[in-house]
């Protein structure tokens, strides 16, 4: 297997916010998962609270997390679900 770059590293963004407990468990579930699967990912941290369009749209909403460009979890990441995901995109 070669070396993974930048250009095939899975993108994940994350909405978040300041003080957010779920936003840390969720970011570390998304560390850990793609560590244990070995895909490289490229990984978003957004504060809604810094842009009054995304602090309308996700609120009280986060996490809201985006894999791969697609809506994929709310509040909670399941990791076995992340795990399809990642593979699936990687």
């Amino acid at each position: 297997m070669s070396e993974t770059d930048a250009s095939e590293a899975v993108p994940i963004t994350v909405y978040t916010r300041e003080d957010c407990s779920l936003c840390e468990v969720a970011r570390e579930t998304i560390e850990e998962v793609a560590a244990d699967l070995d895909v490289a990912i490229d990984l978003d941290m957004v504060d809604v609270d810094e842009d009054p369009e995304l602090a309308e749209e996700y609120g009280e909403r986060v996490p809201y997390v985006l894999v791969d460009g697609h809506p994929a979890f709310k509040y909670e990441v399941d990791e076995r679900e992340l795990r399809l995901k990642l593979l699936a995109a990687s």
